[in-house]
């Protein structure tokens, strides 16, 4: 079974796969690349995510994005790099949902944290998206960099 993790839990570097469907436009993309938690002197995590972005047939592009994940009761509260709130991530289940209002547009996730096992760890998230001019999809996993070491 596995275990419920906390924030700290998150800590260190994991491979990135991303895949993206573009229901809109009927496009594809792939992001593979890496994201880093780490630590900040007021005990969240500083969340850092690069990799190589391939949409269509579009060349790859480099992509970066940040947030600040910090410790919300027994959850997550996951803000904007500008600490704009985003959205809580509920810990009491392995699979907890959560949405963002972002007008006009509302981002529905999903986390699957049913792999969740030491170095063997593994963990998802499902981004859907919907608006007036986006419609799309995004699968991302996560899995400890230094998994078999």
């Amino acid at each position: 079974m596995a275990a419920k993790p906390k924030l700290i839990d998150f800590k260190g570097k994991w491979r990135l796969s991303r895949a993206i469907e573009d229901k809109l436009t009927g496009l594809q993309g792939t992001l593979e690349g890496e994201a880093t938690f780490r630590p900040r002197s007021d005990g969240a995590l500083d969340y850092e995510e690069t990799g190589a972005l391939s949409y269509g047939d579009q060349a790859p592009v480099l992509a970066s994005r940040r947030y600040i994940w910090a410790t919300d009761g027994q959850g997550i509260a996951v803000s904007f790099e500008d600490g704009r709130p985003f959205h809580r991530i509920e810990l009491d289940r392995l699979m907890p949902e959560a949405n963002h209002h972002c007008e006009p547009d509302l981002y529905n996730v999903s986390y699957d944290l049913t792999k969740w096992r030491g170095k063997k760890t593994e963990w998802r998230s499902i981004w859907r998206v919907v608006g007036p001019k986006k419609n799309y999809r995004m699968l991302s996993h996560y899995r400890r960099a230094d998994e078999g070491a």
